[in-house]
């Protein structure tokens, strides 16, 4: 699994020269024993650019947010797919979680098709079997995904206990009718609108392969 390399914080900075700017300046004007006319002008440029530095600071801190922290999901890591499985699903299954856990900030999946789960790959969950609760029941009826963008906000959350317990961000996409996605993020608020919208996609394209392949072991789970 790759990771997101930290982005080094410069947004401080502004703020630190400016605060140093304005110390020196302040210490330089104590230890003066006569002031110039020059000198108080400078003074007055200096402490004004001082204060510009450490507002253009104070901006850069809501313009450019700082990242989430990630935490290391507890659970083992593991890949583990349900018997019964064609060749082609199978392909795919493991074609399409190496895909997601490699270029989204995916840590753990699940896929539940046909009242079972068929896989579980990335860091694994408590639990090996999972049945959708009120987000997995809403998510199967309207057919849209659900993404708890901070899951401990979320009391529902308890309802992904296939999901490492300390999971910080959680994507329910469905598959079809017949089936449901969990993704399982190491960091809040860490899919952007395009990993939404491929993940989307990718689910599509699972539903595709699955329904054209029915496991002859339907109900059969890990």
């Amino acid at each position: 699994m790759t990771s997101r390399k930290p982005v080094t914080d410069w947004r401080y900075l502004p703020i630190a020269v400016g605060v140093i700017g304005g110390s020196l300046l302040m210490v330089n004007r104590l230890l003066t024993a006569e002031l110039t006319p020059s000198q108080s002008r400078s003074d007055v440029v200096g402490v004004l650019l001082s204060a510009l530095l450490i507002l253009t600071g104070l901006l850069w801190q809501q313009f450019q947010p700082k990242p989430p922290e990630a935490v290391v999901l507890e659970g083992e890591a593991g890949f583990e797919l349900a018997p019964g499985l064609s060749e082609a699903v199978q392909r795919e299954l493991t074609w399409a979680s190496e895909l997601l856990l490699n270029q989204t900030p995916t840590r753990s999946l699940v896929v539940w098709y046909g009242q079972r789960v068929i896989l579980r790959r990335g860091i694994l969950g408590p639990q090996a079997d999972w049945v959708p609760g009120a987000i997995g029941q809403r998510v199967l009826q309207t057919q849209r995904p659900v993404y708890l963008v901070d899951a401990k906000l979320y009391p529902g959350r308890v309802e992904f206990d296939v999901l490492p317990p300390n999971t910080q961000g959680i994507i329910c996409q469905p598959i079809g009718s017949a089936g449901v996605l969990l993704l399982g993020a190491n960091a809040p608020r860490s899919y952007t609108k395009q990993e939404e919208a491929w993940i989307s996609a990718i689910a599509a394209k699972l539903d595709q392969t699955l329904s054209l392949n029915p496991s002859p072991k339907e109900g059969e789970g890990l």
